[in-house]
């Protein structure tokens, strides 16, 4: 195998083989973990061909990977691993009078649809929208023969490919089309003879299995198991291109593919339905399918609970009433026959006697929260309320839609003989149900339980004429099991197909034909057992039989919601640099290997490897929050900083930076002599020797004197308790002046404390006992024997009190103080609540940078919320980190991708905004990144735009 690696090597096509690199992609979204041998980023075809053809002389497999969100174990492969989504990504024409776009594999859906849309004006679109389309890439979807929530109406990916471009196991570059298989060059001679033989053995393989091509395999509309062979009878035209859809990398590479588009409807309307339980809702699934809807699909109450948990009690609004509940979007030329439509529709239900509630959704914030809720339903179904666990491995199977309800009851008599619980979710208008359960694969027993359900699940499932993969493909979870549903006729023909053009079996071994036992390869078997002690309290709620750092490691399943290119704010550095290491979910495998003492991440808490993957996480919190998982890297970061440097020399920053609150109380008494020095070249010089970057500009400090004056607004006694924390002291003071003004004209006294620090900067160069030694003062000092509110002015600062002193110190005063943390913004909206208002005219449009750690944890709107609750037309976020993030923004070596971040959201929304709008940074992070884009442009604190007197 090093041959091979060499080899390349030699023609100039890199093979990363580092051992983090492979710990990255031993991984998708499935249950198994395969460690490659290396990863290859191929930039064109050549590289492909070359890549292909060496791995084929030195018996190397290869396996075809996109956005690596298989949840199957289709995507990861013992040899050489082509991730085409961070060079091959691009959309190379598009073709509206033909309704046809020319691709290459690597482009995420959701890029794609953006594209088309942008390029017809809105008039067409790429039909297949799996709930992974965020992240998945054209590849993939041709790969599993995806399908998605509008599949009622537009099918599978098979349905939408008009021709693919592939690279052949022996390296010939072929199209197949609707009718065929030919040379992609009609002048290369073996390319043109490798087609004609092609042709010839398929058109063989199909005149001898035309029955039973036309009795087993397309059947109903997601029967996506095994390979699509039906295309290739002559009624249906010898479509070699859909034939191959489907057939997960086993059978050739695809380097490009010419999709057919579709048009957008004018008018649609989303309607909720509520029902009793997912039953009930499939048993209107043929009532509802004569009103020819886009889209039927359906969700149950332990996602949503679960979606609250994570995300605040706002964040699922528009739901009807009910224990599940049915997405039924309808759509048309014509707005009132749209309406009319849905207004019979509801009608019919309610006659049926089964509906319990029915919501037109009319609005767009509630409808995006409503689908969002869908799409996350993998990843929100993986840890629930309580903290179980539930898992991928009878996730994907489908039946006739009419089949689905009786199925469904079965299928949960079935999980209460086993003693299971499933959670469940799909596409009910395909009659494809999704079904994460609560496997137990740590241990021997569970895992044999595992199996034995899976069994009998797939025999359940063939009785009821069903297939057991809908979208998913079969994969290492499902192909072994194909002989359960297809005839050892069909099961030939399918090894045959593969044969004709993977004679040596190199492309993606293990999937479809010849596949290895379902339980080989799990990812959680052979974890290594012992303890891993940390300062930070990980215990799950639910218990597991592991130690609580592996199981909070282990909530990253690989749904890759981190690697998209847009919504929401995680994860920044991924955006910035497109590289798998920079994800949270790279990371998280790193840490993953890391737990297991593998080969591949060894060395534990000493790991370079870790190091390196989490270097540019730039610990914003988002992924807490924005990570259907709730997986919160910015706490696995401080907890391995702290193990790792324990005893070695740290980075000069964490020393300037990391104890900047310690300085700043030596700095203040001598403030205007210390902004004297770090100006200009004495600045730079001054930065060198702190470890900070000499390009960014440094912020001033307050004085004494100026601090006292600012901080005496507030008394020192009153109905809430106002935090000066470290950054408002030390560099604006009068941020706490305007705030303690606002809320004394909001009716409320305030008592100003400057005695308490969250620890916040020892928390994130991970420094901990030094902060849990502030965080315990902290605790003491603010546990004062009231529930005044605890109003903390840096949105940072209130998050570490919120979230990271209860995880930290152990005790009932520090739950206490949590619990009684707010942000500025929150006490606003509180008071505006009870009536207040200010006195003087608010502007009609500000510009809100809104802190990440906010965001994360106190609620994505919670600037949004307080700006509209006092009347503020037009609020523009710039949504997505600023790019500082404390001291990862000054730090020399995460400058250049500090400033990338920027220009995600912060540098587009400054862009946008009227040079006389205001712009507010309530973080201090914030506030100096945009002064460091625009020395012309000041921003505020929330607190400064609300103060009366700033009016004069």
């Amino acid at each position: 195998m090093t041959d091979c690696v060499g080899e390349l090597a030699a023609m100039g096509i890199d093979v990363d083989t580092s051992t983090r690199r492979r710990a990255e992609y031993s991984f998708d979204a499935s249950n198994y973990r395969l460690p490659p041998l290396g990863v290859i980023f191929p930039r064109s075809v050549d590289e492909v061909v070359h890549t292909v053809r060496v791995c084929a002389a030195h018996g190397v497999s290869v396996t075809s990977r996109g956005g690596g969100t298989s949840l199957a174990g289709n995507a990861i492969g013992r040899g050489l691993v082509l991730d085409f989504s961070r060079h091959m990504n691009a959309v190379t024409s598009v073709d509206e009078s033909a309704r046809t776009a020319c691709v290459q594999p690597g482009i995420v859906l959701t890029e794609l649809q953006r594209h088309i849309q942008s390029a017809t004006a809105g008039r067409l679109t790429f039909a297949p929208d799996p709930s992974s389309k965020s992240r998945a890439t054209v590849g993939g979807a041709i790969g599993n023969d995806a399908c998605g929530n509008h599949s009622v109406r537009y099918g599978r990916t098979s349905d939408h490919v008009v021709a693919l471009d592939v690279v052949t196991a022996a390296g010939h570059r072929l199209t197949a089309t609707g009718d065929g298989v030919h040379a992609t060059d009609p002048t290369d001679g073996s390319a043109v003879a490798a087609a004609a033989q092609i042709t010839a053995d398929l058109r063989a393989l199909t005149g001898e299995h035309l029955a039973e091509f036309r009795l087993e395999l397309a059947r109903f509309p997601r029967q996506v198991s095994g390979y699509h062979l039906a295309n290739l009878l002559p009624e249906n035209g010898f479509r070699v291109a859909r034939a191959l859809v489907g057939t997960e990398g086993t059978c050739a590479v695809i380097v490009g593919a010419t999709v057919s588009l579709v048009p957008v409807a004018p008018s649609a309307m989303l309607l909720c339905l509520g029902y009793a339980d997912l039953v009930d809702a499939a048993r209107d699934n043929s009532l509802i399918l004569r009103y020819s809807p886009a889209a039927i699909e359906g969700i149950d109450s332990l996602i949503v609970d679960t979606v609250r948990h994570l995300r605040g009690p706002d964040s699922v609004v528009g739901l009807p009433a009910g224990n599940a509940w049915l997405y039924v979007d309808i759509d048309g030329e014509d707005r009132a026959e749209v309406e009319a439509r849905g207004a019979d529709l509801v009608a019919d239900l309610q006659r049926a006697g089964r509906l319990v509630e029915a919501r037109v959704v009319a609005d767009p914030t509630e409808r995006a929260s409503l689908w969002r809720v869908r799409e996350d339903g993998a990843g929100l179904s993986a840890r629930l309320v309580d903290g179980g666990e539930s898992w991928t491995g009878w996730e994907d199977s489908a039946v006739a839609p009419d089949q689905l309800a009786d199925y469904l009851v079965a299928i949960k008599a079935l999980l209460a003989e086993f003693g299971l619980t499933g959670v469940m979710y799909g596409h009910f208008g395909a009659g494809c149900m999704h079904i994460r359960i609560d496997f137990d694969q740590r241990t021997e027993q569970g895992r044999e339980i595992m199996s034995r359900f899976i069994r009998r699940a797939a025999e359940l499932c063939v009785r009821f004429g069903g297939s057991m993969s809908g979208e998913h493909g079969d994969g290492r979870a499902r192909s072994e099991l194909l002989s359960l549903m297809y005839s050892p006729a069909i099961m030939a023909a399918f090894s045959r197909f593969k044969r004709i053009w993977d004679p040596l079996g190199i492309l993606n071994p293990g999937s479809i034909v010849d596949p290895e036992p379902l339980l080989d390869n799990l990812s959680l078997a052979g974890v290594d057992g012992r303890d891993w002690p940390t300062s930070f309290d990980l215990t799950p709620s639910h218990h597991v039989p592991v130690a609580p750092f592996v199981h909070a490691v282990q909530g990253c399943i690989g749904v890759g919601r981190c690697r998209a290119p847009s919504g929401g704010v995680m994860c920044p550095s991924f955006r910035a640099t497109g590289d798998e290491k920079d994800s949270t979910r790279g990371r998280a495998r790193a840490l993953q290997e890391m737990a297991r003492n593998s080969p591949t991440v060894a060395d534990g808490w000493r790991s370079d490897d870790v190091m390196e993957s989490l270097d540019l996480c730039l610990s914003c919190r988002a992924c807490s929050t924005d990570c259907p998982v709730g997986v919160d890297m910015a706490t696995y970061k401080s907890e391995f900083l702290d193990h790792y440097y324990s005893g070695r020399r740290r980075p000069l920053s964490h020393y300037s930076l990391g104890w900047l609150p310690t300085w700043l109380e030596l700095i203040t008494r001598a403030a205007p002599l210390v902004n004297l020095l770090t100006r200009g070249r004495m600045g730079r010089v001054a930065a060198r020797m702190g470890g900070l970057t000499p390009h960014r500009t440094m912020p001033e400090f307050a004085s004494a004197g100026r601090i006292r004056r600012e901080l005496s607004a507030a008394g020192t006694d009153g109905d809430v308790v106002l935090l000066a924390d470290t950054f408002t002291r030390g560099f604006r003071p009068e941020v706490a002046g305007a705030a303690a003004r606002v809320l004394a004209d909001a009716g409320m006294s305030t008592e100003c404390r400057t005695d308490a620090c969250c620890g916040l900067t020892w928390i994130s160069t991970g420094q901990l006992s030094k902060a849990k030694q502030r965080l315990a003062k902290a605790a003491e000092v603010l546990d004062d024997g009231t529930d005044r509110p605890i109003v903390v002015l840096e949105p940072s600062c209130a998050a570490a009190l919120r979230k990271d002193l209860p995880e930290l110190i152990h005790t009932e005063a520090a739950r206490r103080v949590a619990r009684r943390i707010r942000t500025f913004a929150q006490m606003v909206t509180e008071c505006a609540e009870n009536g207040w208002r200010p006195h003087h005219r608010l502007p009609d449009e500000v510009t809100v940078q809104t802190h990440c750690h906010e965001y994360s944890v106190f609620g994505a709107a919670t600037q949004r919320r307080a700006l509209e609750a006092l009347g503020v037309a037009e609020v523009r976020e710039a949504t997505g980190c600023c790019g500082v993030a404390g001291n990862f923004g000054f730090e020399p070596d995460h400058y250049d991708v500090s400033m990338k971040v920027a220009e995600q959201g912060l540098v587009p929304a400054l862009r946008d905004t009227s040079a006389d709008a205001p712009v507010l940074t309530d973080g201090f992070s914030c506030h100096m990144q945009v002064r460091q884009l625009d020395a012309d442009r000041s921003s505020q604190h929330l607190a400064q735009l609300l103060d009366r007197s700033a009016d004069g």
